[in-house]
């Protein structure tokens, strides 16, 4: 199930992608790169190694790493709840049929999507700064987010329902609506539990991911004016989404936010 789940993830990103090619890059651009790809990569190397490391150390370590959190982290769970105040339970009190599928769909496609296409379309900008300061910024989400799961042990609304804020509403959205008639694991959920662990909730990466690439979308919309548009929209509707699905809290999302302005400010630093 997973495989197909992947091959599914992987076709529909792929055709937005090349959707966004021809429309947002435009020709021009991607005659160019194709001549000059490689040393444009080249060029970048450090910055994308680092970024490769970072992505293959959570991989390889993610069990080791989810052993040493429950050994030295702090629970933090009732403090998220406690100063959500009712947001996430107010988000979910608007639950309906179009909207679950919507923000389900962007949970899983769009952030998928979100995180790749920027990727490629600075790449093809005879500007290298764009793409190593994206790589960059990814970097130290990635690194920074991770580093964070280990300190701090915190479940989301959905798996937390216990608590009195937004508990059950979460648990009804979500075993109303992210499970089928079977029980079995939908999409977002199955993928959530292979790339992460239910305690990986402090800060939400979705959420500093996302903003961070509409934060460069801004930096660069002289450059792809459309970009800022379908950019925002995303990153806004991911945010929102992880909030509707019960997996964040809305302080999850503020501390997101800190992250995502934290990693531009540091790799606009870095690479002047």
């Amino acid at each position: 199930m997973l495989r197909a789940i992947l091959l599914e993830v992987t076709a529909v990103v792929a055709m937005f992608c090349l959707v966004g090619a021809v429309t947002l890059v435009g020709p021009n651009r991607l005659a160019a790169l194709r001549t000059e790809l490689r040393p444009r990569l080249r060029e970048s190397a450090p910055y994308l190694a680092v970024l490769i490391v970072v992505l293959i150390l959570n991989s390889i370590t993610r069990d080791s790493a989810q052993d040493l959190s429950w050994q030295i982290g702090y629970e933090i769970t009732y403090l998220l709840a406690a100063y959500d105040a009712g947001i996430v339970a107010t988000i979910q009190s608007f639950e309906s049929q179009a909207l679950t599928t919507y923000f389900s769909s962007v949970y899983v496609y769009g952030y998928v999507f979100v995180l790749v296409f920027p990727v490629l379309a600075y790449l093809a900008l005879s500007d290298r700064k764009p793409f190593q300061r994206l790589v960059v910024a990814y970097s130290i989400n990635y690194f920074i987010g991770l580093t964070l799961y280990i300190l701090f042990i915190a479940y989301g609304p959905r798996n937390w329902y216990g608590i009195e804020a937004g508990a059950e509403a979460a648990k009804v959205v979500y075993e109303n609506h992210l499970y089928g008639m079977t029980g079995s694991e939908t999409a977002n959920e199955l993928l959530t539990s292979e790339v992460n662990s239910r305690t990986n909730v402090f800060p939400s990466l979705h959420t500093s991911l996302s903003a961070t690439v509409a934060l460069f979308a801004y930096k660069t919309r002289e450059a792809y004016p459309i970009w800022l548009g379908i950019a925002t929209v995303l990153a806004v509707s991911i945010i929102i989404s992880t909030m509707y699905l019960g997996i964040h809290w809305a302080v999850d999302i503020l501390f997101g936010l800190g992250l995502a302005g934290l990693s531009v400010y540091i790799a606009d630093r870095f690479i002047e």
